[in-house]
């Protein structure tokens, strides 16, 4: 995401690194490059002006120190102008003092928002929620289909009212409903899918108006298309004018856009990004922070989403019993096999590379394919419990039938085994420096990884 952009602020600030010191001459330089970067990206014109005359002015004041390089400096000043540009502050959702939360979600046709809806239901579900989901895109063939098809993935019921097999055409009946639907079954989350058309119409804004003037929801989102550039900040603003919602969804930020939507919808609709989709599949969304998005651009990557991706899928218990189980040299494929499972639980391999300070760059023009392990889940699953628990009883015949098995090469198997034997050495190391009675903590290991050496080759490791 927003690599070409990335790309060219990096460039243009290297037109003072080097230098003694910020002046008026190389600084106006710098900032005829950003703003030009901004405008390629589709950034709104006042927005990208009011931005560069924001770091100009700081970059050329009393604020300069002199402890520092003036790239360093200026990267600074940009960092933080760009964090106030995204937002400022994290801003979550609106909760009520009791239960359910209503969230209504509204958008254009194909901007990602059914798809948006059951993403956001599998965040509260991972949170420990009860999610509840109201079909009341009422008018779109096979939308109730669609939605449902996406909340059985995520065993999250969906409230929606047939007659005669086709959708009632009642949207604000529907959504009312489900919110009492929602009090009556214990659900404390009801996300609300409604219709979206082509462009912005009178019929639509009312109907989504009714249904907000019924349920009173405590969150209105709008859902947007980064890739439409400015046409999503005009139709933002339109959205905003009728239905003054409380935040925006940016989807496909993974695509070839520009990223202009971005940098421009929180100036012109002075309303907070809450939401940042990367992908089709239903993890791929997370919350907006804007300094993690600032540090993305300037290609400095967001090791704290980093580290929670990691977090969500770690178990203290079974960490705990891994580590002893890799110091007493027991550590096994059936060991291996769920760690690639959890690896692979947090999102696309490439996107978390990207997030590591230092990788994010040598990792962008490499093909990194999260399919990258499966040939080696179908070694392991052409193994039997005795030999994925026991490695060593897999001898020549053993070895021909894993590889018949998983589609492989016998000297794929070969390597395989040769491989997870250093593997298994390595491991037992690593475990006894940290110490008997230490706990493996994902933190404490990222803080010891020197990620300056890390990156450069994007295979698998066998």
């Amino acid at each position: 995401m927003f690599e070409s952009l990335s790309d060219k602020i990096e460039g243009a600030i290297k037109n003072v690194t080097g230098q003694g010191r910020i002046n008026e001459l190389n600084i106006a330089a710098t900032m005829r490059e950003i703003r030009r970067a901004l405008l390629d990206a589709d950034v709104n014109y006042q927005v990208a002006r009011d931005f560069t005359d924001q770091v100009k002015e700081k970059a050329t004041g009393d604020e300069v120190l002199n402890s520092v390089t003036p790239g360093q400096q200026l990267v600074k000043i940009v960092h933080d102008e760009l964090t106030e540009l995204l937002g400022g502050e994290h801003v979550g959702i609106n909760e009520p003092d009791y239960p359910p939360t209503v969230i209504l979600v509204a958008g254009l046709q194909g901007s990602g928002k059914t798809t948006f809806c059951a993403k956001l239901a599998r965040h509260f579900r991972r949170q420990g929620r009860a999610p509840l989901l109201a079909a009341a895109d009422v008018y779109r063939p096979a939308a109730v289909n669609q939605l449902q098809k996406l909340a059985s993935e995520i065993d999250v019921p969906v409230y929606a009212r047939m007659e005669n097999g086709e959708p009632l055409q009642d949207a604000v009946r529907v959504a009312k409903e489900a919110v009492e639907e929602a009090r009556t079954k214990a659900r404390d989350v009801v996300i609300i899918d409604t219709a979206g058309r082509m462009h912005v119409d009178e019929r639509m804004m009312q109907e989504v108006t009714d249904i907000r003037d019924t349920v009173e929801p405590h969150e209105i989102l709008f859902v947007v298309d980064s890739m439409t550039g400015q046409d999503a900040v005009n139709t933002a603003k339109e959205f905003n004018e009728q239905l003054n919602f409380d935040g925006v969804v940016l989807t496909k930020l993974d695509g070839d856009t520009r990223g202009g939507a971005a940098l421009s919808i929180r100036s012109v609709v002075n309303k907070p990004i809450k939401f940042a989709s990367t992908g089709e599949t239903l993890d791929a969304l997370t919350e907006f922070y804007p300094e993690r998005m600032s540090q993305r651009i300037l290609g400095m990557g967001d090791i704290v989403t980093f580290v929670e991706k990691a977090q969500e899928e770690f178990d203290e218990k079974k960490a705990e019993k891994l580590r002893q189980k890799m110091q007493s040299d027991d550590f096994n494929f059936e060991d291996f096999y769920q760690q690639l499972q959890r690896i692979k639980k947090m999102g696309s391999m490439k996107d978390l590379l990207g997030m590591i300070p230092g990788i994010g760059k040598k990792v962008r023009n490499l093909d990194v394919d999260d399919d990258a392990f499966k040939h080696i889940e179908a070694m392991i699953l052409s193994m039997t419990i005795e030999e994925r628990l026991n490695p060593s009883v897999i001898d020549g015949s053993r070895r021909r039938r894993i590889a018949k098995g998983s589609g492989a090469r016998v000297r794929d198997v070969n390597q395989l085994l040769k491989q997870f034997k250093e593997m298994k050495k390595m491991m037992k190391s690593m475990s006894k420096l940290m110490g008997k009675g230490r706990k493996m903590d994902i933190q404490q290991m990222l803080n010891n990884m020197d990620v300056g050496k890390m990156g450069g080759s994007a295979k698998p490791p066998f």
